[in-house]
């Protein structure tokens, strides 16, 4: 699951280099605005998967933390 996540975040990250790339070279104002309305969407696809991919590793370190806690046996208890 999360080698597929890094693949994914990857392949976001390459086509907002080939954007930025794009909109560097001259073009009609309708390719621009396309070019730009794609990197605006790459760049949210690219934000919301680090934020869920972000969000599984603090809960998977929470889990192995509440795994690894010895047990406390407290005699006032």
């Amino acid at each position: 699951m999360m080698d597929e996540k890094i693949v994914r975040l990857r392949t976001y990250q390459k086509n907002i280099d080939r954007y930025v790339r794009l909109l560097e070279t001259t073009l009609t104002e309708v390719e621009r605005q396309y070019i730009e309305r794609r990197l605006t969407e790459e760049r949210s696809a690219m934000a919301l998967l680090s934020a869920s991919s972000l969000q599984m590793a603090i809960e998977a370190n929470v889990a192995n933390q509440a795994c690894n806690r010895q047990p406390s046996f407290n005699a006032a208890e």
